[in-house]
């Protein structure tokens, strides 16, 4: 079951994008336009066009991240003996990292220098990272390695660290990494992952029964966003993706019971 949940949030992804929905409306405007119903090419057309200037001047990335970005403190009061920090992936790029045999990462590294740093800073913790791979098609890549690697380089002795190489997905992360520190009750760990994935990631644990401390990072929105003074549609069109893929995230994850809320704001 999990198999097919994780496929079909992969390919509901890629049809729910918006430059999925802008490209359907081109072509429809197209097709429309050759069978001689200019009235409703023109109509498209239209909409195509009012949706791009929003895009363009409207911080509509901006409002859909914020609340998810602001869901959970930033530099949160952390025990002065935790337990364990866990991060999970999503800031590697196995296939770039493979082909040119060098750690590549994206937009999301803070999630590795912010474990870097509390892993420093709590020698004693248990640390974890979680993370095999979310591809359809390159499994044997795996997210671990190229964070071993980088952990590696910067000086973390990598024999504290326990790997979670077979997660696909934020439940995965979760589940599987239970399974593998077994933590006790009443244990303290820390959770690092991008501030707009918190939530869902809070709300997964949560469901566990493994209550952790939130420490959000790799944020996107500044609290006075406003009208845009740029025309950068390519840039925002990737932002409106990415926060309509996480509130999507949210509805499905409660739909099918694997969050403890819609908007998780902690274990209660």
């Amino acid at each position: 079951m999990e198999s097919v949940f994780f496929v079909l949030s992969k390919l509901l992804g890629v049809l729910i994008a918006l430059d999925t929905l802008l490209l359907v409306l081109i072509v429809f405007a197209w097709v429309v336009l050759l069978r001689g119903r200019i009235r409703l090419a023109k109509w498209t057309l239209g909409l195509l066009s009012g949706a791009l200037l929003a895009l363009a001047i409207l911080p509509v990335g901006e409002a859909l991240y914020s609340p998810l970005e602001t869901r959970f403190p930033i530099n949160p009061e952390l025990p002065a003996r935790p337990d364990g920090i866990l991060v999970l992936s999503g800031s590697e790029n196995v296939a770039l990292s493979v082909r040119w045999q060098q750690v590549e990462l994206s937009g999301a590294a803070e999630r590795h220098f912010a474990f870097l740093e509390l892993a420093r800073r709590y020698p004693d913790a248990k640390l974890v990272f979680t993370g095999g791979g979310g591809s359809l098609v390159r499994k044997d890549y795996k997210e671990a390695d190229v964070a071993k690697s980088l952990f590696q380089q910067q000086g973390l002795d990598v024999t504290r660290v326990v790997f979670e190489r077979n997660a696909r997905n934020t439940y995965e992360n979760v589940m599987l990494s239970k399974a593998l520190v077994k933590p006790g009750r009443g244990e303290k760990w820390i959770v690092i992952t991008s501030a707009a994935h918190m939530p869902r990631s809070v709300g997964i644990f949560c469901k566990a029964g493994w209550p952790v401390i939130p420490y959000p990072v790799d944020h996107r929105t500044s609290p006075d966003y406003s009208i845009r003074l740029d025309l950068g549609i390519a840039s925002h069109l990737e932002f409106v993706n990415a926060g309509l893929r996480e509130w999507i995230g949210l509805v499905a994850y409660y739909v099918t019971g694997k969050t403890s809320e819609l908007f998780p704001a902690g274990c209660t």
